[in-house]
């Protein structure tokens, strides 16, 4: 490496000096583009009923302030009374299954969304999974 500067590197910084241009700072933008780039909602204790409008106003609220994406934590269902209950749909009455049945199932929703990361509904070890929001154009 040399410590020598040409001619054109001194004029170029000289420039850049003297003009008022200003450098964004990236880590304030960073910091920034994170904060709108993710949020989570978590549904537990929720009814089915509540749960659905809960997500409803959520996922209208993130894409409206451009969250890119949606961490919905529902459980795993595995402490639902519901289970016992032969006259209960085990599949649709368990917020892990649920909620994205309600989501999938409303056009408005959809029409915000890119993708459910529905591999982690089926997995039965997660409580948890993703919605990926378009962006406002």
């Amino acid at each position: 490496m040399t410590n020598k500067l040409s001619d054109k590197d001194k004029k170029d910084w000289q420039k850049f000096l003297d003009s008022s241009e200003k450098l964004l700072n990236k880590d304030v933008d960073n910091l920034n583009n994170k904060i709108n780039s993710e949020r989570t909602i978590d549904l537990h204790g929720y009814t089915l009923e509540d749960a659905n409008k809960k997500i409803s106003e959520f996922i209208e609220n993130c894409y409206v302030n451009k969250v890119k994406k949606v961490n919905v934590i529902t459980g795993k269902g595995m402490r639902s009374k519901n289970l016992d209950d032969p006259y209960q749909s085990k599949d649709l009455s368990i917020l892990k299954y649920s909620v994205p049945e309600y989501i999938k199932s409303n056009p408005e929703l959809m029409s915000k969304i890119i993708k459910i990361d529905l591999e982690s509904v089926l997995s039965p070890s997660k409580g948890n999974f993703d919605i990926f929001l378009k962006t406002i154009k």
